[in-house]
């Protein structure tokens, strides 16, 4: 069977399409990517959650024994210009660690991201939103702001560097520093890396000096199980993915989530009329336009079976979240938007967030944040509307995203 180009611009287009028609073909497809990695995808809900909790599937290809397996990242990493002193900032994160050295980092790091601490936070976050709203008239360029560059993205970098201890004097800076990643060109990513890291380092040695109530110097006074405290790079490299895996992907929630709203009216209605629903909505926003619809690939460290097909030694399997989200067997009329839909289990039916041990440590405040951005955007300008129709909305040509290029709207 020929592998499925995910660069295909149909499955670009309409992922779920393509999600719906290869979940029928078989339990897994193959996909293939420009660059010629060649994976397992999982489509159907049962199945992705078999993927994401298999402790034969690793996330990190060199604890599949006896293979020498590259790491597909670090090499596109390093082909996209990043010196690899700092290549190991990214290819070292917690999202590509296994077993107890995975369970060291995410017991050290997880206490910034307990419920009651964000929601600590949520004043917080009002007041940075309510700021970048009072703003946003004064950003209009023919009565059209674009909510992704001026709300979203923004607010989104100042959340996390706000969580992180990035102080106020630096964070234009990371709001810079941060837009790099939107941009996926190595000419500007790589510079953003290298001032990130850096800095990190600077205020990691400031938090050693003089202690604050943020994340960097909960990491840095931190220990494990034995005393032994993070290491520098390791604390470096925990805020770096933090500050990359957080940063895009609420911002384009966000963005997604607005979008989502504006175009379905009757249930932009229903929000309006009852603000308990904002919860509910941020959760059928998840399941139904996740900005991230795919997991990076597991590696099978002996041969195995999912949902009957068999899966070699050292092959890469990919949950696809996004499609889990939109399986009938799952949630019925999985493509209608109704934020009133009755999950079973509030919070985490939907798999957008992940499962098992790699369940996404920022999901609360991922899942805050949203709630604060829609009720303080739509209660502020309640004539809110698109500024071009909806099929003129242009997305990102990212295989495995989900993501707008940008969101004009008229205030």
């Amino acid at each position: 069977m020929t592998a499925l180009n995910l660069m295909d611009p149909e499955v670009l287009r309409d992922p779920f399409g393509t999600y719906a028609r290869i979940r029928t073909r078989a339990p897994l497809v193959r996909a293939a990517y420009p660059w010629g990695a060649v994976q397992w995808l999982a489509t159907r809900y049962s199945d992705v959650k078999a993927v994401l909790t298999d402790p034969r599937l690793v996330n990190n290809p060199a604890n599949v024994p006896e293979m020498n397996l590259p790491h597909a990242y670090e090499q596109a990493l390093g082909d996209d210009g990043i010196p690899d002193a700092y290549v190991r900032y990214l290819v070292g994160s917690i999202l590509s660690q296994d077993g107890p050295g995975h369970l060291r980092l995410r017991r050290l790091s997880s206490r910034a991201f307990t419920v009651r601490r964000v929601n600590d936070l949520r004043p917080r976050v009002t007041e940075l939103a309510h700021r970048l709203l009072a703003a946003l008239p004064g950003r209009a360029r023919d009565g059209v702001v674009d909510l992704l560059e001026d709300f979203s993205y923004p607010l989104s970098i100042d959340v996390i560097c706000e969580i992180v201890g990035i102080p106020e004097e630096a964070r234009e800076q990371w709001h810079t520093w941060g837009s790099a990643f939107y941009t996926m060109d190595p000419a500007v990513i790589g510079p953003a890396v290298r001032g990130m890291v850096d800095h990190l380092h600077l205020v990691i040695e400031e938090r050693r000096a003089t202690p604050a109530g943020d994340l960097l110097t909960g990491l840095v006074q931190a220990e494990d199980e034995q005393g032994e405290p993070l290491t520098d790079e390791e604390i470096a490299t925990l805020v770096l993915t933090f500050v990359t895996a957080g940063n895009e992907t609420t911002a384009h929630l966000i963005g997604n989530g607005v979008a989502a709203l504006l175009t379905h009216s009757d249930q932009l209605a229903l929000l309006r009329s009852d603000r308990r629903l904002l919860s509910p909505a941020v959760d059928e926003l998840m399941r139904w336009c996740t900005p991230v619809q795919v997991t990076q690939p597991r590696y099978a460290t002996e041969d195995l079976e999912v949902g009957g097909i068999a899966v070699r030694k050292g092959e890469q399997v990919v949950a696809v979240i996004g499609a889990a989200g939109h399986d009938p067997d799952r949630f019925p009329d999985p493509e209608r938007f109704d934020i009133t839909r009755g999950h079973r289990a509030p919070h985490e039916a939907h798999v957008g967030f992940g499962f098992g041990p790699h369940y996404c440590l920022g999901a609360a405040l991922a899942h805050q944040e949203t709630a604060v951005a829609l009720d303080t955007l739509f209660d502020r300008f309640p004539g809110l509307a698109l500024a071009v129709p909806p099929s003129a909305l242009e997305r990102q040509p990212f295989p495995g995203a989900w993501r707008l290029k940008s969101l004009p709207v008229r205030l």
